[in-house]
């Protein structure tokens, strides 16, 4: 409705005053950035000062090491870097075959009997090494058969193997090296006759080289010395002290040479004394027996079927003997 005393319309009034806000808005932004890019910029010499959260993380609208905002200088990282720390080299599992030089006279006059236990020859020849011979408080087989790894190698070929690297060690030392059988006979021999092997030969000091067929988680190699033995045909009484001190010599070296552990499932610290041995009860001459190792063990079978360590092996015993020999 409309007359002379009505109110003047209220929308257009409304409309120029939204108007005029709405223009002055823009300006008075365009302002503030103005000042903001120019008065502030300036106020922190024109570069943008970095700034993190607690955290330790950039916060909007600031920059972070390495990186660069439009219109300022690329950032460098200035956190120091730590020194290197020199690392030490892992000390190595395989000891030293021998340490002390010795004479290629050291061992000259001496004789040595090596004998390597069973033949590769005696399973086809099991009636004969069944028989039963005397060795003085009991009767035993003549001889075995010996024991094997999982894939094969048999005692046999260990034991000739190592008293033949043995064996070279020794005579390059001036000993004169007898072995007790040589994979040249088709069996044997029986035990009787490998004790008389180290008389027969005049042998100084006898040693026989075996791999234990042990439970298939025992580890370790052990040392068989003679218990006193004085009945029927055997009496070993004069060499049971010297071969006690062979004994503890051999063990000495061969873990110092191979750095084998001593057997966890048998003897005790590496050493055991036995009676029902022929080879033991019926020697003349100070002798010892080496189980090198558990066949049935698959890290002792992986050593023992690895070359470099039989040459290891075969040093040990060759110190044993030659300190046995040079230092009583």
């Amino acid at each position: 409705m409309t007359g002379p005393n009505s109110r003047p319309p209220r929308r257009s009034t409304l409309l120029r005053a939204t108007t005029a806000v709405g223009a002055a808005v823009p300006l008075c932004l365009a302002g503030w950035l103005g000042w903001q890019s120019l008065g502030h910029s300036a106020a922190v010499g024109g570069t943008a000062a970095p700034a993190t959260s607690p955290a330790g993380t950039a916060t909007p609208g600031t920059t972070t090491p390495g990186t660069t905002t439009p219109g300022t200088p690329a950032q460098t990282p200035t956190t120091p870097v730590p020194p290197t720390t020199p690392t030490t080299p892992a000390p190595s599992n395989t000891p030293a075959p021998s340490d002390t030089p010795v004479s290629p006279t050291a061992l000259t006059g001496r004789t040595i009997l090596l004998d390597p236990g069973h033949n590769p020859g005696n399973s086809a020849h099991t009636a004969e090494i069944n028989r039963l011979v005397d060795i003085g408080n009991s009767r035993k087989q003549c001889d075995t058969t010996g024991t094997e790894t999982n894939s094969g190698y048999t005692e046999a070929e260990y034991t000739l193997d190592v008293s033949h690297r043995a064996r070279a060690i020794l005579a390059a030392r001036g000993a004169t090296v007898v072995l007790a059988q040589d994979g040249d006979r088709p069996w044997g021999p029986c035990i009787d006759e490998r004790a008389r092997a180290g008389a027969d030969a005049h042998a100084d000091v006898a040693l026989s080289v075996h791999g234990d067929g042990g439970p298939a988680g025992g580890s370790g190699f052990h040392v068989i010395l003679p218990a006193k033995v004085a009945a029927g045909k055997a009496d070993n009484s004069a060499i049971v002290e010297p071969s006690r001190r062979l004994g503890l010599l051999l063990r000495e070296r061969f873990r110092a040479a191979t750095g084998e552990p001593y057997a966890d499932y048998t003897a005790s610290d590496g050493l055991d004394t036995r009676s029902d041995l022929g080879g033991l009860n019926l020697s003349t001459v100070p002798k010892v027996f080496i189980e090198c190792g558990n066949m049935r063990n698959p890290v002792d079978a992986k050593r023992m079927t690895d070359p470099q360590w039989r040459q290891r092996a075969a040093q040990g015993i060759a110190d044993a003997l030659t300190a046995y020999l040079t230092t009583r």
